[in-house]
């Protein structure tokens, strides 16, 4: 669809179909971070651990831990090598996927892969697990962003090829993505991913990243919803020089089930505009964590969002906000809350 004339249409009536081929072109990071570097990223003073992240990664992205800095005449000490593995554990909004990007970008490898938890387990669904090992065999680099735990199978099959990945010299950046609430203080637990990649553990250097959510720094209250009219006049001018999705939120809730996660990226591909109008709030978990996927993909494309009905803040049940994938659904709430600012 990229390059398609300026307009509207319905994502509804989108059935994207993907090729292995085209989801290993795709495993490289979303727009928004393709010039993302360590220089780039700000540290907040007042989260030590922030700059303390990015020192540690930066000699990640090296070989090697940094060496210490000597006298004029005293040779510096080398500090000890870093593991073949670092995990970025933190709140959402506190910069993982730009630090994940950077090192990316940074780490001078022949092969380098990046990609969502979800493109590398639809991948291994696409060609199968002995091709993707072979795909990936050799590789210089794989980033994970948003490390799944939520579906053990998908988790095993992943820390399996990981496993197999590692002791041909590939190295591992990922970030976490974990309900928090069975974890204790809203926060991923370093233990309980080393216990679901028992077989990989002493490969990953946990990196705890502190802070606050800098989307929201930037902002001032809830999501933006508009009224009838000015939902029109934002789809028509939008439209008369750009593609503009208009759908109704329900539809687009059930169409979601329809398509692979995977290829949510490839539904929006060439939008310029999402339409969503009588926003309800969602009941079904199964549907909101589907939207959440649908989010994360409309953020890494930066796409605006434009909305009526119910605030997209509050697309999420209480119920649902107080359960196991609270920290999903927060990281969505704030993803939304920029895109109707945008």
């Amino acid at each position: 669809m990229t390059g398609a004339v300026a307009g509207v249409v319905h994502l509804r009536e989108r059935r994207p179909e993907v090729s292995g081929t085209e989801m290993v072109a795709a495993l490289v990071p979303p727009p928004q971070f393709d010039d993302a570097t360590f220089d780039t990223y700000r540290a907040d003073p007042h989260y030590p651990s922030q700059q303390e992240a990015k020192d540690l990664l930066i000699a990640f992205s090296r070989g090697g831990a940094p060496a210490e800095r000597g006298g004029l005449f005293r040779r510096a000490k080398k500090a000890p090598e870093m593991k073949p593995g670092v995990y970025l554990d933190g709140g959402f909004g506190v910069g993982k996927t730009h630090l994940l990007a950077s090192i990316y970008h940074a780490m001078p490898a022949r092969r380098k892969y990046f990609g969502s938890f979800i493109e590398y387990t639809a991948l291994v669904g696409a060609l199968g697990y002995q091709k993707t090992v072979e795909l990936f065999r050799g590789a210089d680099l794989l980033c994970i962003d948003e490390f799944e735990l939520d579906d053990p199978g998908d988790t095993m099959v992943m820390t399996r090829l990981l496993g197999e990945l590692v002791p041909t010299g590939t190295k591992l950046a990922a970030t976490s993505n974990t309900p928090p609430n069975a974890l204790g203080e809203g926060r991923f637990a370093a233990q309980d991913f080393l216990r679901e990649i028992h077989a990989m553990a002493s490969s990953f250097q946990t990196i705890r990243i502190d802070g606050t959510d800098y989307r929201q720094r930037a902002l001032d209250g809830h999501a933006v919803t508009l009224d009838d009219a000015g939902y029109r006049t934002a789809i028509t001018d939008a439209a008369a020089h750009a593609v503009v999705s208009d759908d109704a939120f329900g539809d687009l809730v059930a169409h979601l089930a329809t398509v692979h996660p995977s290829r949510y990226l490839r539904l929006i591909d060439g939008v310029g505009m999402i339409g969503l109008r009588d926003v309800t709030t969602l009941e079904d978990q199964s549907a909101a964590l589907r939207l959440v996927a649908f989010v994360d993909r409309a953020y890494d494309a930066q796409i605006p969002v434009r909305a009526t009905g119910q605030a997209l803040d509050a697309v999420f049940s209480d119920e649902m906000l107080a359960g196991g994938y609270r920290k999903k659904y927060l990281r969505a709430i704030s993803r939304l809350n920029a895109l109707t600012h945008s």
